[in-house]
Order: C-alpha cells, then structure tokens, then sequence
C-alpha cells in the first residue's frame, strides 16, 4: 500500500509561482518513479511531469516545459512540483501519482487557480 497526500495549491495571478507537494508513506519511495497529472473542469486527466526513482531523468509535457520543475527529496519520502509563469490555463486539479506493479495510486489532489 502507498498513501500518497498532496500540498500547496492555491489562488494565484497569471505569472505567479506555487510549489506543490507530495507526501508518500507506506512503501519505499525510493524505489518508483513518481509523476504529477491534472485535471481541468470537463477535461480528461492529462500528464505534467514525472521523475524517476534517483530523480536523475524527468519529463514534462510540451504545455509546461520551461516553466515547471519536478524534483524528489528521498529522505524526506517527497516529491514536488514548482510551477513558474503560471497561465490561466494551468487550472485545474492537480494529482500525484505512484504506479507499482501496475497498479496506480493517486493522491488526493490539490486545487491550482490561475487568476488572469
């Protein structure tokens, strides 16, 4: 079992910054790629970014390339997500994600409203 909590939504203008976090516990983090998805209101869920088990190799989707960050403290059992430049079109939920043998575990999600 993985429980995974996510942290730091909120209400931001259009070029403003937030920082997203996600708390893992249960299983050894260490060991799984993480990655952070969201959904906008009567939209699908859609990938963000993702980062391997030594947060040595990420990826992003073409929409926030440049602008977000994703990063992993192991120590800390923690991933995160800065998110810079932020546009009206970032709004949405926002989702941590842990896929192990198959099997995905999501967080809770956190609420992300870009104000234009």
């Amino acid at each position: 079992q993985v429980q995974l909590v996510d942290s730091g939504g909120g209400l931001v203008q259009a070029g403003g910054s937030l920082r997203l976090s996600c708390a893992a516990s249960g299983r050894s983090f260490s060991s799984y790629g993480m990655g952070w998805f969201r959904q906008a209101p009567g939209k699908e869920r859609e990938f963000v970014a993702a980062i391997n088990w030594s947060g040595g190799i990420t990826s992003y989707a073409d929409s926030v390339k440049g602008r977000f960050t994703i990063s992993r403290d192991n120590a800390k059992n923690t991933v995160y997500l800065q998110m810079n430049s932020l546009k009206a079109e970032d709004t949405a939920v926002y989702y941590c994600n842990c896929k192990i043998a198959g099997y995905d575990y999501w967080g809770q999600g956190t609420q992300v409203t870009v104000s234009s």
